[in-house]
């Protein structure tokens, strides 16, 4: 699943499967076959692998949260659209603006005047040079494909002295099912909970996702890597992160999206059902938590098209986002954690 799912991403979702055929193999074809259009000698192939990647980009950057990933890809596709295709290319709109000034329109017509020789074959020389590359890249990179080939791959490594080739991957495994870390306090051992909600990462049922990228939400990225990397051991800065939770610091309070605790949000009561209700009590709004967990739930899109006669529709009509339920304890997996056991713990583990 995404990292941070975005307003489309259940769109893209619930769309037929011969929809998502044709995206399996769009993909294929753009990442494994389209790239070596971009170091071809001749001005049309670059072109067409340089629209290629931006196009599909922009399809990833609508399908989901995927940070600055996708438009930092984008950049280095641009610089395959020469000045003649792009002065050309460009709206009037866009022309006016960006190239309205006497210089730029000479400039203009001396990059028109000449498209058409760039539309032939470039120079020996740089012909040669962009040749013996192609060569360099393509020796270079097969020990790269044989570890794509391997069942046993190697992520973000290099294969030779000068590290100028190498694999690279944001995510080595992606998972089908969306398993989310719920965090949740209490001042009593035996409840009620108070759920930890983020500013992004899908928590409250109810809460529709947000439009987020380029911008990263670092934390709720590392709150998801560690619910597919498994147990608590391989995420190891979850330790202090619940102490500073449980001490209500505000540099660590800030990322998330408020405490349960505070006056501002109200309190959020975690109910049975899942999703956290709103409740003021002034006595206890300034309690603090004396415990905290980790649950484990397994989040899905909610439907309309097979809930329609759903319970989960609010008094307002409004259908929840997601359905989850509860997989089990994620930590401790036994009981609940203090404080002081968390100092503990951090102080065994070092950080």
């Amino acid at each position: 699943g995404q990292p941070v799912p975005n307003p489309f991403t259940r769109y893209f979702h619930f769309m037929p499967k011969a929809w998502h055929r044709f995206e399996v193999w769009t993909n294929h074809f753009v990442e494994l076959v389209a790239p070596f259009l971009l170091l071809m000698p001749f001005r049309n192939m670059r072109l067409a692998g340089g629209l290629i990647q931006i196009i599909f980009q922009f399809v990833l950057i609508s399908s989901g949260n995927l940070s600055f990933l996708n438009w930092l890809t984008i950049v280095p596709a641009i610089f395959c659209l020469d000045d003649a295709f792009l002065v050309n290319n460009l709206p009037p709109i866009a022309q006016k603006i960006a190239l309205g000034t006497p210089a730029t329109q000479s400039y203009i017509q001396g990059i028109t005047s000449g498209a058409a020789n760039l539309s032939q074959a470039a120079p020996i020389i740089r012909t040669i040079t962009s040749i013996a590359f192609f060569i360099l890249v393509a020796k270079l990179n097969l020990n790269v494909v044989r570890n794509l080939l391997n069942k046993r791959q190697t992520m973000n490594g290099s294969f030779d002295k000068l590290r100028l080739v190498g694999t690279y991957g944001a995510f080595g495994v992606v998972s089908e099912q969306r398993e989310e870390l719920i965090i949740e306090s209490a001042k009593d051992i035996n409840g009620p909970w108070k759920e930890y909600n983020f500013k992004v990462k899908p928590g409250d049922v109810r809460r529709p996702p947000r439009w987020i990228s380029p911008y990263h939400h670092r934390i709720d990225w590392q709150m998801w890597i560690a619910a597919v990397s498994g147990r608590i051991e391989r995420s190891p800065w979850l330790y202090r992160f619940l102490l500073k939770l449980l001490r209500q610091e505000n540099d660590v309070i800030s990322l998330i999206d408020g405490d349960p605790w505070s006056n501002t949000p109200p309190e959020q009561e975690l109910t049975s059902n899942g999703p956290p209700e709103s409740k003021t009590n002034g006595d206890e709004s300034n309690t603090s938590p004396k415990y905290i967990r980790i649950e484990k739930y397994r989040y899905k899109f909610y439907d309309n098209r097979s809930n329609t006669a759903d319970t989960s529709i609010d008094h307002k009509g409004k259908s929840p986002y997601w359905v989850r339920e509860r997989v089990g304890k994620y930590f401790p997996r036994q009981g609940v954690v203090s404080a002081d056991m968390l100092e503990e713990i951090v102080k065994a583990n070092g950080r």
